[in-house]
């Protein structure tokens, strides 16, 4: 008896997985355009350079929020389409305010990059 069972939920766990499997294929192949959309532009910022350098000072506006892993509040900003992660935010700031960061570092492939708060634009 525990043979069948066995055989049973391991068939039902294979139809399970398989059923993921193809919806990941289907989802990739026949997903929405903004997402193939996204895919593209984040494929042509991993062949371009950044358009910012360690060190550099930029005046930017804020985009949006986001929480780093460290729960840290981070800003969003953008320099040529370029994403800025902002860290070391004063209180009050909000979404459209202009400020002033300095560039710290960028991500593995240099698709973003880091910089800290110096004051508002």
């Amino acid at each position: 008896m525990l043979g069948a069972a066995s055989l049973v939920l391991g068939v039902f766990v294979m139809v399970l997985f398989g059923a993921w499997i193809v919806g990941r294929v289907r989802g990739w192949l026949f997903g929405s355009s903004d997402r193939r959309e996204s895919y593209e532009r984040h494929r042509e910022a991993q062949k371009r350079e950044p358009p910012v350098d360690l060190g550099d000072v930029e005046r930017v506006a804020v985009e949006e929020f986001t929480e780093h892993h460290t729960g840290e509040l981070q800003a969003v900003t953008k320099v040529e389409g370029f994403v800025v992660f902002v860290e070391d935010l004063p209180r009050g700031l909000e979404v459209g305010d202009v400020i002033e960061v300095e560039i710290l570092s960028f991500n593995r492939g240099h698709t973003s990059a880091t910089a800290r708060y110096r004051g508002r634009g």
